[in-house]
């Protein structure tokens, strides 16, 4: 008897009709034999909602009621699947996050799981239960309960099917798969059949929205089977895992599999920092220890015994890394510093790029022939990422997307 697990995001979730149209499709992969889990996110804008709210009553509400407060939102879904299911005869039971026994870390807003104690899961479905969990949370030690951060349910789904050994994972959204790149703003983008781990990884980093990085990165360490697919029709969307071989790889004509964008980037110089040892530390060490994660990074030379350095990090950190920087620049007696959220980061992915050169300046001759001006770059084996004009994302990314003809097979 296979096990299955399931995940639908909000916009499958969004109001009651949606819910009976989910519980159909759970209560399918019941009769078909499988022994099946589901994970639920909030319904439609509700943590939106609930956001707004919280805003309303105080400018800057403390992490821990956060958390407490958006929690809630994916407990009313397991609770309305759970009835749905019932209502049309399947056995069902929701649990929270904690009784699921998904255990987090103590950082609020950005938990990491550390374990899950599989121990009431196994027993419900030796019941033959449909298990739905309420996806995005967990608990403490010291039982506080914690967010995973947005998009945590995708996360919370792949970390189940790796301790319950699960046969796949299915992501069902409101897209058919992993496109080429985002099919809203290039209308001819293709769903691909499969990636790989590494390249859903760089696209998920990078802007496409299909699937949370995190949760990749859990697949791949646990090698779980990911099938991303439309939770409003039965189309087989794009299966994420590990390729087979490195010759599979090789034998790829695609050298580039997508283009992301990201939008939530801002771009931040600080300039005249002393150059010398340990003021790079002392910067992003001060950075990382308020888990704001830095990207792109670059350093200019040095001048004077002084040098500037320019990195990004994601527009919903800005606040945080104001004050930071702000302490950190009078510690280290560097000069002043600048945000600039009016930048948007390109990239194209393949896992075909590490044996293919010419790819990168392919892509920036692309961008210059549209009079795009790259202000920022980072590579690695299988992406290339440029920091661009906000305003000019759209066009960039159609543009790349005609120039390695993505649209083709």
């Amino acid at each position: 008897m296979a096990i299955v697990v399931q995940k639908f995001g909000g916009s499958s979730v969004a109001d009651s009709e949606s819910i009976k149209r989910v519980a159909k499709r759970v209560g399918a992969a019941f009769d078909q034999g499988n022994q099946v889990v589901v994970v639920v996110s909030a319904m439609g804008d509700t943590t939106d909602h609930l956001i707004d709210l919280a805003k309303q009553v105080t400018k800057n509400p403390p992490k821990r009621e956060m958390d407490m407060l958006l929690s809630t939102g994916e407990q009313q879904s397991m609770a309305l699947l759970a009835m749905a299911l019932q209502h049309i005869g399947y056995p069902s039971v929701s649990l929270t996050g904690q009784q699921a026994g998904i255990h987090t870390d103590m950082v609020y807003a950005k938990s990491k799981i550390l374990s899950i104690d599989t121990s009431r899961l196994e027993k419900e479905l030796k019941q033959n239960h449909i298990v739905i969990v309420a996806g995005f949370q967990g608990v403490t030690q010291d039982n506080e309960i914690t967010t995973l951060g947005r998009g945590g349910s995708d996360t919370s789904a792949v970390a189940l099917a790796a301790s319950l050994g699960a046969d796949v994972c299915e992501i069902f959204t409101d897209v058919e798969g992993v496109y080429t790149t985002d099919p809203r703003l290039v209308p001819k983008a293709r769903k691909l059949t499969s990636i790989t781990y590494d390249e859903m990884l760089e696209l998920a980093s990078l802007g496409a929205a299909v699937l949370h990085p995190r949760s990749v990165e859990v697949a791949k360490q646990f090698n779980v089977k990911i099938h991303v697919r439309s939770s409003f029709n039965e189309n087989e969307g794009t299966i994420v895992q590990e390729v087979e071989s490195v010759d599979k790889i090789l034998e790829k004509d695609m050298v580039v599999q997508g283009v992301a964008y990201d939008l939530n980037t801002a771009k931040v110089t600080v300039f005249d920092i002393p150059d010398q040892p340990g003021s790079a530390s002392k910067l992003f060490g001060a950075l990382a220890e308020e888990k704001i994660n830095v990207d792109m990074i670059i350093q200019s030379q040095q001048r004077e015994g002084v040098t500037d350095i320019s990195f990004t990090v994601t527009r919903d950190d800005v606040e945080r890394a104001n004050e930071i920087i702000g302490q950190v620049t009078k510690e280290i007696g560097a000069g002043d510093f600048s945000f600039d959220s009016g930048v948007a980061k390109i990239s194209i992915v393949g896992a075909g790029m590490i044996t293919n050169p010419g790819v990168a300046a392919r892509m920036f001759k692309t961008l210059a022939d549209q009079s795009i001006n790259i202000e920022m770059i980072s590579t690695s084996e299988i992406k290339v990422s440029c920091v661009i004009r906000a305003e000019l994302a759209k066009k960039a990314v159609i543009s790349l997307h005609d120039a390695f003809e993505l649209e083709h097979e």
